[in-house]
């Protein structure tokens, strides 16, 4: 690939127009004097910094909750918008007894714990560090505490690999570390656990370290499900750059660390033989067969129609299969070969745009990918409001269906308008990432002269497998005053 390439961190104040009005807060842009480097106050501690700040003010935000809502009145969670998984699975899975996941069954309908192993390890962890004595509420606030104290932790790391993976626009980071909904909804779960170590994994597929990358990916999977099919873009990517040695140690250190972290809880003996843990398989189990639930497309279709959609299992599948061959198809036909990054939110947008439910915490595992895909802050912004306001819609929807006769909150119309609005906001963001595929001049990131910084092996690699044009004339491009010139789909130099 030709292009004139510079050292020096892009400057999103001198590229953005949303962000250099918002610097405006803080004394404007840089000047043309100013001095880089200088400072103990780097960006990627300044990153750290203010996620760690947005993190405390969406656990202020969860004070109503912490203070009462959570254990007093049948919706007061739901009208404060502070609700968290945390605390009522403390009891509710057996941690509060002292009982072990996966190999202790629970009381209830639900036997066995329903998340991934490592998941199941946090949570766990978080349990012993919580005081056995006292009053279950109180028992209950410190888990909450304990495990929002490890997920602060979580949420610095994935702001500080968001901003070290794409080397000269450190500062893209920062939408990341201040995205309101990223606040909002990081202690509703245990999500940001396995967004760490995805968020940690591409940092090091980035840095040419394939086999890094892949145990941290296996890591995030036995965590989360959806890091896997980061695998997916790899595989076309790897194809398409003929890097498939990269893409074996990828795939070796994700099956690897996967089954360590899953074999000692997977497999169990007796006089039967060797079989699968019934604890264990719970998760997937669970997946499978719970119905369509709350923000997906699924469930505004039945209630729109009245239609259970008992087969919404088999048209998410085919959906699945449908989207992801096309994304192939796109990184084959791509005039250049499309960014790590961009292919990466795409599956997993797709993946949660046909899933049987669209928690409000699923935002958290497309902000970094978001960032890196499309760092441009009226674009993100825009996406971020939409889940924001269906942040708001799901929780007084809630409130609406508790509070019985009285009807305080969003009716069901309402509720599938917020539900159609984040995913409106979803499919935006993917439509703006295809079109920066199908004309690179348009990215972001290639227009100051980078091909794809994100790709390690990949970046500025020459194709060997192309079905389309390899190469086209920038059209339609609006190129930045001395930006550098980039040749789309030459050979490395």
């Amino acid at each position: 690939m030709t292009s004139v390439r510079r050292d020096d961190p892009v400057r999103p104040t001198k590229r953005d127009e949303v962000a250099a009005a918002g610097s405006e807060l803080i004394g404007g842009p840089l000047g043309r004097h100013a001095l880089l480097g200088t400072h103990w106050l780097t960006p990627v501690r300044i990153i750290a910094l203010v996620a760690i700040g947005m993190f405390a003010l969406g656990m202020v935000q969860k004070l109503p909750c912490y203070n009462g809502g959570w254990f007093f009145g049948a919706t007061t969670q739901y009208t404060h918008a502070c609700y968290s998984d945390i605390p009522h699975l403390y009891a509710g899975r057996g941690f509060a007894d002292g009982l072990i996941p996966y190999f202790d069954r629970l009381p209830g309908d639900m036997e066995y714990l329903e998340y991934p192993v490592l998941t199941g390890v946090f949570m766990e962890v978080a349990s012993w560090m919580t005081p056995h004595s006292g009053s279950i509420q109180h028992r209950e606030q410190i888990y909450w505490l304990v495990n929002a104290g490890m997920l602060m932790i979580c949420a610095a790391v994935i702001a500080v690999c968001v901003a070290r993976t794409h080397r000269r626009r450190p500062w893209d980071g920062l939408l990341v570390a201040l995205a309101p909904a990223f606040a909002l909804t990081a202690t509703i779960n245990w999500d940001l656990l396995a967004i760490a170590l995805t968020a940690a994994g591409m940092l090091m597929w980035s840095r040419s370290r394939p086999l890094a990358a892949g145990i941290l990916i296996g890591l995030a999977t036995a965590a989360k499900l959806y890091p896997v099919l980061l695998l997916g873009p790899l595989l076309v990517l790897c194809w398409r750059a003929g890097a498939w040695r990269a893409f074996r140690r990828a795939l070796t250190g994700t099956v690897a660390s996967w089954l360590v972290v899953n074999l000692p809880v997977m497999i169990t003996h007796d006089a039967a033989g060797f079989h699968i843990r019934e604890g264990w398989a719970k998760f997937y189990t669970f997946s499978q067969e719970r119905p369509i639930d709350f923000g997906s497309i699924w469930l505004l279709i039945s209630q729109r129609t009245g239609n259970p959609l008992e087969n919404a299992n088999t048209y998410a599948t085919l959906l699945m299969i449908v989207g992801c061959g096309a994304i192939g198809l796109l990184t084959l036909y791509a005039p250049r070969r499309p960014r790590f990054a961009q292919l990466a939110f795409l599956v997993v947008a797709l993946f949660i745009l046909t899933n049987k439910v669209y928690s409000p915490q699923y935002v958290l595992w497309l902000t970094p990918l978001a960032a890196l895909a499309r760092p441009r802050w009226r674009d993100f912004l825009i996406w971020q409001a939409c889940e924001v306001m269906y942040f708001l819609g799901i929780w007084t929807y809630l409130a609406y269906t508790g509070s019985g006769d009285k009807h305080q909150g969003l009716p069901t119309e309402g509720y599938q308008l917020a539900i159609a609005l984040h995913l409106l906001g979803t499919l935006y963001l993917c439509a703006l990432v295809v079109r920066d595929i199908l004309m690179p001049e348009r990215d972001v990131v290639r227009r100051d002269g980078d091909d794809d910084p994100s790709g390690g092996v990949l970046d500025r690699s020459s194709d060997v497998f192309v079905l389309g044009r390899a190469y086209h004339r920038p059209r339609h491009a609006v190129q930045f005053q001395a930006a550098p010139q980039v040749r789309w789909g030459a050979a490395r130099e």
